[in-house]
C-alpha cells in the first residue's frame, strides 16, 4: 500500500510504513504542508494514497463525497509520536496480507488503555 501521512501526525510514521513493506510519504515532504484539506483530496485520490490522519471530522466528510478511494486511516487520539507509531503499527498488522481498504475507513482509538479498531465503509453503500 501507499500511505500519505497528514501533517498533524509525526513524520516518523513514514518509517513505520516503509519498515512494514509499504510506501510511506509525509505531506510536509511533498511540499503540501499548510494545504487546505479539500485541496489535498484530488492528489490523494489521483495518486491512490491511503491517507493517515487524526483529523477525523473533516476527512470523513471529504471521503464521503468520493466514489472510489484507497482508504482512510484515522488515529483518533492526539498522542505523542511514540504512541502514534505504536497505533499505526497495530493498524498495519490489521491489514497485513494485502487486505485492501478500498472505500473503507479504519479508525484506531484508545478505550480503557486498550487499542480499539473500527472498520467501516465510506461512502456508505
Amino acid at each position: 500500500m501507499k500511505f500519505l501521512i497528514d501533517e498533524c501526525l509525526h513524520t516518523s510514521l513514514v518509517a513505520v510504513a516503509n519498515d512494514n513493506g509499504h510506501d510511506g510519504f509525509h505531506v510536509n515532504w511533498l511540499g503540501l504542508s499548510g494545504e487546505k484539506d479539500w485541496d489535498l483530496m484530488p492528489r490523494i485520490v489521483a495518486e491512490d494514497y491511503t491517507f493517515v490522519t487524526n483529523n477525523a471530522r473533516d476527512f470523513r466528510k471529504l471521503y464521503s463525497r468520493q466514489d472510489v478511494h484507497a482508504g482512510l486511516i484515522i488515529i483518533v487520539p492526539q498522542v505523542v509520536p511514540a504512541l502514534q507509531r505504536e497505533l499505526f503499527e497495530l493498524i498495519l498488522q490489521e491489514i497485513a496480507g494485502g487486505d485492501e481498504l478500498l472505500n473503507e475507513v479504519l479508525e484506531i482509538s484508545i478505550e480503557d488503555d486498550e487499542a480499539v479498531l473500527t472498520r467501516y465503509s465510506l461512502p456508505t453503500t
